[in-house]
């Protein structure tokens, strides 16, 4: 069955526009005009990914962004944030309050189909059939689960993706531009800063249970997974 994407959006020509561009793609989709109702829908439907607009009645898109991270059932659902906010300063607030993407209005509907596509690939469960395992950390690719020191760490699908990268290949260091490459592919444009909150958000997942930091800032180059930390 085709991916379903749930819609957050209030002015009904952006929401005609996205359903429009992402069902002529093959998706299938739902809308969704105040955060109340994405919450919804979201646990009722079960989507595929969402994108949430910025600017709701009622409860912003950050606030949504925010309570479908803090709940089991939605915690690793892929989240694009759509708003006309591009200072830098609002990005990184979309990004950390939960979002994968970031995608500013006015926008291609073509960009936005990619970069849907985009997500939902580096979310999909990856039948490789092995786990991957590094100081503590456990990654398990066939459930999309990772631990450390035995207690589950809950990421996103982004950072999860990192994860794999970075441990896959134990103290490589990997550039801004390779991760963006690796994780995100070559057909969408992503800024490098993104890499940077999707690391900060990977660390503070690792640590919660007062690991030692062992994701390594290499200056002028990039991160690296080793016991040599920070």
């Amino acid at each position: 069955m085709p991916p379903l994407i749930l819609i957050v959006e209030d002015e009904a020509p952006q929401a005609e526009m996205l359903c429009y561009n992402l069902e002529k793609e093959g998706f299938r989709t739902i809308v969704a005009v105040t955060g109340e109702e994405a919450l919804t829908r979201a646990e009722m439907e079960a989507p595929d990914l969402v994108i949430i607009d910025w600017m709701l009645p009622e409860r912003s898109g950050i606030d949504v962004c925010r309570a479908l991270r803090a709940r089991v059932d939605t915690k690793q659902l892929p989240i694009i944030m759509l708003t006309a906010r591009g200072e830098e300063g609002d990005r990184i607030l979309g990004l950390d309050a939960g979002a994968d993407d970031y995608v500013i209005k006015p926008y291609s509907p073509r960009e936005m189909v990619a970069r849907v596509r985009a997500l939902l690939r580096r979310s999909a469960l990856r039948s490789l059939g092995k786990t991957l395992e590094y100081a503590g950390i456990v990654v398990d690719l066939d459930g999309h689960k990772v631990s450390r020191d035995g207690q589950p760490v809950p990421l996103g699908p982004t950072q999860f993706q990192i994860l794999r990268v970075l441990i896959e290949h134990p103290g490589r260091v990997f550039s801004r531009d390779r991760l963006l490459g690796q994780v995100w592919g070559s057909d969408i444009f992503v800024e490098p800063r993104t890499v940077d909150v999707h690391i900060r958000r990977l660390r503070k997942a690792l640590n919660a249970g007062g690991g030692r930091d062992i994701v390594r800032t290499v200056r002028g180059a990039g991160y690296a997974l080793d016991t040599g930390g920070s």
